[in-house]
C-alpha cells in the first residue's frame, strides 16, 4: 500500500503554502530609442539599441 496522511490537511494550511505559487508580473521598461517595452537589461527586439548605441542589425520583416 502506498502512505496515506494520518490527518486531514485543513484549508488554511493548504492555502498559505501556495501562497507563493501566484505568477508575477514581468518588470519591463520602455525603449529609449522606440518606446516599445522590453526586459531591463536586454536589447530592444524592435530597433537593435542598447543604452543609446545600436547593437544589432534587425531586419524589418515584409
Amino acid at each position: 500500500m502506498t502512505p496515506l496522511p494520518k490527518r486531514k490537511i485543513s484549508k488554511g494550511r493548504r492555502d498559505r503554502r501556495r501562497a507563493h505559487d501566484a505568477l508575477k508580473a514581468r518588470n519591463l521598461t520602455t525603449c529609449t530609442n522606440c518606446g516599445s517595452a522590453r526586459l531591463p537589461h536586454t536589447v530592444c527586439a524592435e530597433c537593435g539599441f542598447y543604452k543609446g548605441q545600436e547593437v544589432v542589425e534587425v531586419k524589418s520583416a515584409k
